[in-house]
């Protein structure tokens, strides 16, 4: 059997999942020192008293997070090595009296499986079911499993949704977007596949296999149209733009050709300069309110808020310096390019984290052209709308400008204009026959079935 866990990017994401738990274990663990500390150097007085209370308090709760997380982890780890991954049709279900759901459509396509996201929702939104609406499976739907977008870069642990009422209404509010009737997802390849058991499915779908090597890149030998053509990729970011929704404007902002870099909304945000200044009027606030409060016992409880507010400061100040200012001031000099090099465009989403991502195309061909790099782009929307700002058409052409400075690996910094904006990138200007172009690129479109590529062929001639 094919296990989940034999996928690179599926143990690098587990690695990961458990490195974190772990560090937030230890530094739960950390805070236990100082309360001890505090407690043998000045035993009996109220701000002692007060301090080690905070001190304890917040360790036992960073201890508790880091504890469930590494729990999860286990169970991750159990289920992923002893199971195989299976694409599905989704939907994410929100709602104000649960926590995050996702509804999953079954192997056979007649019944719908709606799982919690166990997850804060900062982690979860990157991840959520995006326009493809494909999301990758691995556990029982009864007990428990790990769900993550395709490619299997980023884990998830979900459970059944237990109470009947809530179930109910979760599938009923997922049937009304015809998650029943969409079309079955192509799985992930893996090679020297052996013909499949023929029978009912009655569970997650698994393929066996003589060695546990699988490839979610290579389509079957036998099939050649499944290359990344223009025509193709078009296709497949019209769908993407049909299911996206478009609701407001975006407010226009300065052109850094005209003003300095930190007179641009965008790049400020690039740059981290809004998170300092939360951290700045974060240490104020908590100045005034020590000001206002000179006597009591919860003086001490200001100075553990205030020292929070110091640590996420210096971070915050830290990134603005070392990465954040170096990179905009990169981007600016790229949009200062005289020369511009037109280009046709496809605009795609990378499953794995939701950065909008341009496919780049010779400026004059066919549709049967293959591309030529990607630049990831950063988000110019709301955290509502972050699609907002981004051309409204699928494919077409784009100025890109830069090729004058590089990135620590060596790649291109390059920015994108598209009618008059500019559209800043998240990351360098990646060639698309690298190893880690090639991945992406199979990330933004997978696979296809040869009917769904076959219905392709004519879809797209309205964009070409």
């Amino acid at each position: 059997m094919a296990r989940a866990l034999d996928l690179p990017e599926t143990a690098k994401a587990l690695d990961r999942y458990g490195r974190r738990a772990s560090a937030v274990v230890t530094g739960g663990c950390v805070l236990f020192v100082p309360a001890a500390g505090v407690a043998l150097v000045a035993p009996g007085k109220p701000w002692a008293d007060d301090l080690i209370g905070a001190l304890v308090a917040l360790g036992v709760l960073v201890l508790g997070a880091g504890a469930g997380s590494w729990f999860l982890a286990r169970r991750m780890r159990r289920v992923l090595g002893s199971g195989a991954w299976s694409a599905h049709a989704a939907v994410a279900v929100r709602s104000v009296r649960t926590t995050e759901t996702v509804v999953l459509r079954s192997p056979a396509g007649d019944g719908l499986w709606p799982l919690e996201v166990v997850a804060v929702r900062q982690r979860y939104e990157p991840l959520r079911p995006g326009p493809d609406g494909v999301m990758w499976w691995c556990g029982d739907p009864t007990r428990g499993g790990v769900l993550a977008p395709p490619g299997g870069g980023a884990l998830l642990w979900t459970r059944p949704v237990k109470h009947r009422r809530a179930r109910r209404r979760i599938v009923e509010q997922a049937a009304r977007t015809d998650l029943l009737g969409r079309a079955a997802p192509v799985q992930p390849q893996v090679r020297d596949l052996v013909p499949p058991v023929t029978g009912p499915v009655t569970g997650p779908v698994t393929a066996t296999v003589p060695a546990p090597r699988v490839s979610l890149v290579e389509p079957p030998e036998s099939d050649t149209s499944g290359a990344p053509t223009y025509a193709r990729l078009a296709a497949h970011a019209g769908r993407q733009a049909v299911a996206r929704p478009r609701t407001g404007t975006r407010r226009p902002e300065a052109d850094v050709r005209e003003v300095a870099w930190w007179c641009v909304r965008s790049l400020r945000r690039a740059a981290g300069v809004g998170r300092v200044l939360m951290s700045l009027a974060f240490c104020a606030a908590t100045a005034v309110a020590a000001v206002l409060r000179p006597e009591g016992g919860g003086l001490m409880k200001l100075f553990l808020v205030a020292m929070v507010a110091l640590a996420a400061l210096a971070y915050s100040g830290h990134r603005l310096l070392t990465s954040g200012i170096p990179a905009v001031r990169l981007m600016a000099r790229a949009a200062h390019s005289p020369v511009p090099a037109p280009r046709r465009y496809v605009l795609l989403h990378d499953p794995q984290d939701g950065v909008p991502v341009l496919v780049v195309f010779a400026a004059h061909g066919g549709p049967h052209d293959l591309p030529e790099g990607l630049l990831p782009l950063v988000a110019p929307g709301t955290a509502k709308h972050p699609w907002l700002g981004l051309p409204s058409d699928p494919a077409g052409t784009v100025e890109l400008r830069g090729w004058r400075d590089f990135s620590a690996d060596g790649l291109p910094v390059v920015v994108a204009r598209f009618e008059g904006r500019a559209l800043w990138p998240a990351g360098p200007y990646r060639p698309a026959g690298g190893a880690e172009g090639a991945a992406l690129l199979a990330r933004l479109a997978p696979p296809m079935s040869p009917p769904a590529l076959q219905e392709e062929d004519s879809a797209p001639r309205a964009a070409l």
